[in-house]
């Protein structure tokens, strides 16, 4: 049946400053929405620490307004034309994490505070992704991840909006390290489906590999797996860079 409800996005789940984390809005949006597979587009920027209203969309979407009725985000059905790779192994995904670890020490991030891959935010407060190029698989980077207990609902599990966290962030990472895109690009839209539970303090692997550029745009493929390589998640993203970047 219709629904409507008023929501807040958490002043500390950010991109960018004061700007709602793509994929925790993606995710919000796709469990409300009536479709497995899901494409969120992101029409405007929705602001963190302010009151939104999360509504049924046409044809079983979902969609968040701001308290004028502006849209600013909306989901809809939709087919996930991506195959993954295959998954790297658990070894060489630790390596790629720990080179990007040693890369980050002398290149601090753009965005020491990012929702998605700061590493100095509190338990909880953040997913703390670190993917790195893969030895031997130049088209593809990676990490290993093993979600904080605090990011989990009480039965263990991440919520939709934490595990389509996971699908956004390194995707920009794609873009940078494996494309062309300059700092500053923003998700656009993310496609995205999850395939099985995702539990914290087990272990997975992210990994992120980019599939074309076109002149301010870059599509990239991103997945999650089990430390087995069993895939949890899978999306596929446009991110574009903003009029003005340098390099856009």
């Amino acid at each position: 049946m219709p629904f409507t409800e008023s929501l807040t996005i958490a002043p500390h789940i950010t991109g960018y400053p004061g700007v709602a984390f793509g994929g925790h809005v993606a995710g919000l949006l796709a469990a409300r929405a009536d479709a497995k597979e899901v494409r969120v587009d992101f029409r405007a920027a929705v602001p963190v620490g302010t009151g939104l209203v999360l509504a049924e969309g046409p044809d079983g979407g979902a969609v968040i307004r701001d308290r004028s009725g502006t849209e600013l985000a909306t989901a809809v059905a939709a087919d996930l034309a991506v195959e993954p790779p295959e998954p790297p192994s658990w070894f060489a995904a630790e390596q790629a994490t720990e080179r990007e670890r040693a890369r980050l020490l002398r290149n601090p991030p753009p965005i020491p505070d990012c929702y998605g891959c700061g590493q100095a935010v509190a338990p909880g407060h953040g997913l703390k992704l670190l993917p790195g190029r893969v030895e031997d698989r130049p088209d593809l980077l990676a990490c290993t991840w093993v979600p904080d207990r605090e990011l989990a609902g009480p039965d263990g599990t991440l919520p939709p909006e934490t595990v389509w966290s996971a699908l956004d962030c390194p995707g920009g990472w794609a873009g940078m390290r494996l494309g062309r895109m300059p700092e500053g690009g923003v998700t656009a839209a993310l496609t995205g489906t999850q395939l099985r539970s995702v539990r914290a303090g087990e272990p997975h692997l992210s990994y992120a590999w980019l599939l074309g550029q076109s002149g301010r745009k870059t599509t990239v493929g991103v997945a999650l797996a089990t430390r087995e390589g069993e895939l949890c998640a899978l999306a596929s993203a446009l991110w574009i860079t903003p009029r003005g970047t340098v390099g856009g």
